[in-house]
């Protein structure tokens, strides 16, 4: 009956303790991937604006050519990287200016969707006026955007494809 008691008892506290261990093992596991993920690259906010200014200049090229599937594609991905830069770039005050550009790109997006190059090109004025006031209010008035004279690559045609 002893022995009996003993093995009952041993086998009640040898598998009381595997849970502790498994727990263990998963809290390293769960520690180690935090380790990962705090040195895993994240772009900075230089990163996210100067892609935003390669899909700015992209998008005036496409407006002037009234490749209105581009333009869209291309204001489409500005505000994609002003969201990259909301989720990535939190702790960095200019982050909290970014919405003095939100009536600008609505005007721009509202353009290309009716396809209006005058309202385009006035709306495209607007954008860039309006990334110069985000810009200055941020302490970076040293960066002046424009409207580009010649498209950033010359490897893409932006004219629309008369196939289609």
């Amino acid at each position: 009956m002893k022995n009996s008691l003993f093995l009952a008892l041993s086998v009640f506290f040898f598998s009381c303790n595997k849970p502790i261990e498994k727990n263990q093992v998963l809290q390293n596991r769960i520690d180690s991937l935090k380790i990962k993920l705090s040195k895993t690259y994240k772009p900075g906010f230089g990163e996210f604006m100067t892609v935003i200014q390669i899909h700015h200049a992209k998008l005036w090229f496409a407006g002037q050519n009234k490749n209105w599937k581009l333009a869209d594609f291309e204001i489409n991905e500005i505000k994609e990287n002003l969201e990259g830069i909301q989720q990535y770039c939190k702790d960095r005050p200019e982050t909290k200016s970014l919405g003095i550009i939100d009536p600008a790109m609505n005007s721009i997006s509202n353009s290309i969707q009716q396809k209006n190059q005058k309202a385009f090109q006035k709306d495209y004025i607007n954008l860039t006026n309006s990334c110069n006031t985000c810009h200055q209010e941020t302490k970076h008035e040293y960066n002046v955007i424009k409207i580009p004279e010649t498209p950033p690559f010359s490897n893409q045609d932006f004219r629309l494809n008369e196939r289609e």
